[in-house]
Formats: C-alpha cells, structure tokens, sequence
C-alpha cells in the first residue's frame, strides 16, 4: 500500500472518459471480475443500520489521506470493528496488466498476506480490504482482526465482502483493492480512481476465509457473520 496524495477531482473528467468507452464487464487482463452487485442476503441498508453511532476503539483518529486531517475513529461492535472512510485503490500485488508499475506509480509487488500458494494476493481479481500497520493509535490484531478476515465494505448501497489483505501506513486509512472498488461501482484506477467518502467498512472479529484468494468462500462466511451481526448488535 501506498500514501496517495493526488486529488481525485484533478483526474476525474479524464477517468470518466477512459473507462466509458469500456463495456461494463470489461476485464482486459483475462480475468474474471466480480460482479458490481449485492452479494449475500444481508442488505446495506440493514447493517448501516447498525453502525450509526461510534463507540470509539483506537486511541486517537486516522487521515484518509496524507494532506488531510485524522478525522476517522475505529469503532467498536459486538464482534465486528468498522469505520466510515474513503476509499483509495491498492494495485499491490502480483503484477497484471492492470496493476504493475506503469498504471501505479506507488505500485509494490507484494501484499503482506499471501495466497495459500505463498504468492501475493491478485488486486484486480480478489477483493480485499488495507489495514493500517499496528502502532498506538490502534492494533488491529489485538481486536482480533487477521489476515483473510472477512470484511463487509458498503457503498452506494451495495454490500461487497472481502477479506483482509494488505497493511498500510499507521495514520492513514481507507484502502480497498481494485476488484473491491470496480463491484462497488468506484473507478478502479490505481492512480486516479477512488472515491472521497461514503464507504463503510465491517470487519468481523476472529474470522478467516481459507484459502484467502477464495472470494465465493469470503462471501459464504461474510453473509453468515453478517446475519449474527445483526443479531448481535
């Protein structure tokens, strides 16, 4: 992962264009996106539902950016953590032909948690979601956050589970990988893409997709821990 410090308005008229002369489905590297719709039973509505007030968990505020302020507070539930951030794209990974080092600029070419292959995580074909690196504003393994957790990120309406796949910087928050961003509807783009706000992010308490690439499996376990969520909450 990387700070990002463009502004997304500057490249947004030139985004637009790009991607409107592709079909909606396009997938120029070969792969198999997931589809920009609802995933599970459980609707966005329902869970927003139940993250409308913060009790605050981390010890002070995170940026969404490096020119902003730390404004975003991780807050607590039962058995789940979430926050209300931005989302920034994360092409980090394995190199494709939509993420490499040509189409980032802050491209890496490996996530901190790894397919069951020991290779990185896929950016463009495995939804996943950034978290920052543990220091004292907040840690995220001592909430019982791992990686390959399941994460339910909503947006615009639409609920999109993902999983736990790479760290970040330890002020900065709201990141999601490219395949997260394009089912969510977000423009995908590593360095002009994402959105400014409006994205919730649930992430269930001492849960593990295996194997982490698997996203059908992400999805089966985030709709069950979504369900006990709102019973629990």
């Amino acid at each position: 992962m990387r700070t990002r410090t463009l502004t997304l308005a500057a490249a947004a008229g030139a985004a637009l264009l790009a991607t409107a002369a592709l079909p909606a489905t396009a997938s120029p590297s070969g792969t198999k996106a997931p589809a920009s719709a609802q995933e599970g039973s459980v609707s966005a509505a329902s869970l927003l539902a139940k993250v409308t007030s913060c009790s605050q968990i981390s010890n002070g505020k995170y940026k969404t950016d490096d020119e902003t302020s730390a404004t975003i507070p991780v807050c607590g539930k039962n058995g789940a953590v979430f926050w209300k951030a931005d989302m920034d794209i994360d092409c980090d990974g394995q190199v494709t032909g939509k993420c490499n080092g040509t189409t980032d600029p802050w491209f890496q070419d490996d996530t901190a948690f790894h397919q069951s292959d020991g290779k990185p995580l896929r950016a463009d074909s495995l939804p996943y979601v950034v978290v920052p690196s543990s220091s004292s504003i907040w840690n995220y393994t001592s909430a019982g956050i791992k990686g390959g957790g399941v994460v339910a990120v909503i947006y615009n309406n639409k609920v999109e589970y993902a999983v736990v796949g790479d760290t970040g910087p330890t002020k900065i928050i709201g990141e999601a990988s490219y395949a997260t961003a394009q089912a969510l509807g977000i423009d995908p783009d590593p360095e002009t893409g994402g959105t400014d706000s409006g994205v919730t992010y649930i992430l269930f308490k001492n849960s593990q997709v295996s194997p982490i690439e698997s996203h059908s499996a992400a999805v089966s376990l985030g709709d069950s821990l979504a369900k006990q969520f709102l019973q629990n909450n």
